[in-house]
């Protein structure tokens, strides 16, 4: 098999922390990459502390972490994710993808191939947020 044709195509979003929405600032703090031929859904996230209290003095980093950590048990399909994490695959990225107003927001759908796709997650992960 060519290695080509070993590739698989992924969608992923930027996990943004939007401490105040009127301000229109934001700091990526995670990414979800989805892969429906691979049966692959998984968050990566990292907090940077310095950054985030620079962005927003009074914000609690704790809440940001515990969203982000209700964004990776809806990827594992965790019963503590409700309707959310019982969905199959391919509805819970729907769910994590969409808009909405909360402190931590999905940034827009962008595309890709790869051969791992938890090694893209890491290697998205360095890139874009860390």
């Amino acid at each position: 098999m060519s290695a080509a044709a070993a590739r698989h195509g992924f969608q992923y979003v930027v996990l943004r922390c939007v401490p105040r929405v009127d301000r229109e600032e934001f700091l990526n703090v995670g990414v979800v990459l989805y892969c429906q031929q691979a049966d692959f859904l998984a968050a990566a996230c990292h907090v940077d502390e310095a950054r985030l209290a620079a962005l927003a003095p009074s914000l609690d980093a704790a809440a940001v972490r515990s969203a982000l950590g209700a964004v990776r048990a809806v990827c594992r399909g965790e019963e503590s994710a409700g309707e959310a994490g019982r969905a199959p695959m391919g509805t819970r990225f729907g769910f994590l993808k969409a808009p909405r107003s909360t402190v931590v927001q999905p940034g827009p759908v962008h595309g890709g191939s790869t051969d791992d796709p938890a090694a893209e997650l890491e290697h998205l992960l360095d890139a874009l947020v860390r």
